[in-house]
């Protein structure tokens, strides 16, 4: 996602002198260097001296351990943090960093790796107007990026944007298996699948209409499309993705429950 975000940012015009990045990993940050030609370093404490942003683009578990090494410096610097941590509250951000630091806590999902992500945005009231929009800036290079009234609201964002590219994988994967069962090559069903998702998808983006209106404009009574709809509610449809999605929330609101109290 760290990569997704330089890619993105260098893209929309920032230069990559401007960007730093650290990791643990040496060859990763030799390869960012040579294939982006931004700044690296092994240090955070060096980058976090001359940034006004820090993006926070490592995993939950560790992220506690960085913040607080950081803590201080961030501080000083008087620097926004943007953390794309899942499951990461900003009170715990907030306790790992200090209770004056502006804190944008943000959840995007895997498609921002081919810079068509969507982004949900929280600022805590120490975030200024112009670090809100530095935080969307970086966030809509590699896609949509929307902001949240209420924090609580980014558990639902995680079950639906965040989780909700595997649920069309899901599906792409069982379109696939029948059209194999019906005779299909592998490869004509894969590129039959994953051009009609596309298609689908980019029909809902550009219409005015709403899912319901756009399935039922592609539905003729007595149809194959309505016999495999009819199918598909019959079975439970729409039921059976409301639990799936409500699973995913409960689970965000766990997690994030979890690091709260640790």
């Amino acid at each position: 996602m760290a990569s997704s975000l330089l890619s993105g940012l260098i893209a929309s015009g920032h230069s990559p002198s401007q960007l730093w990045v650290s990791d643990i990993n040496e060859e990763t940050l030799r390869s960012l260097s040579a294939e982006l030609d931004v700044n690296i370093s092994s240090s955070n404490e060096e980058i976090i001296t001359q940034s006004d942003v820090v993006v926070f683009a490592v995993k939950p578990q560790v992220l506690g351990t960085v913040a607080q090494k950081a803590a201080v410096l961030i501080q000083q610097r008087q620097s926004l943090v943007v953390s794309i941590a899942a499951g990461i509250s900003q009170k715990s951000l907030s306790h790992w960093l200090g209770s004056d630091v502006a804190i944008v806590r943000c959840m995007p999902n895997t498609p921002a790796l081919v810079l068509t992500g969507a982004t949900a945005l929280h600022a805590n009231d120490r975030v200024s107007a112009e670090q809100r929009d530095l935080a969307e800036n970086i966030m809509r290079s590699v896609g949509i990026a929307l902001w949240l009234e209420n924090e609580s609201e980014m558990d639902a964002v995680t079950a639906v944007s965040g989780s909700g590219p595997a649920y069309f994988f899901l599906l792409m994967e069982a379109m696939e298996k029948t059209a194999r069962e019906l005779g299909l090559s592998l490869d004509t069903a894969r590129l039959l699948v994953q051009q009609t998702a596309l298609g689908a998808a980019k029909i809902a983006l550009e219409s005015s209409e709403s899912p319901e209106q756009l399935r039922q404009r592609v539905t003729s009574p007595g149809g194959t499309t309505e016999q495999a709809i009819n199918t598909f509610q019959q079975g439970g449809f729409t039921e059976l993705v409301s639990k799936a999605i409500k699973a995913a929330q409960n689970r965000s609101i766990d997690m994030s429950k979890s690091t709260e109290n640790n």
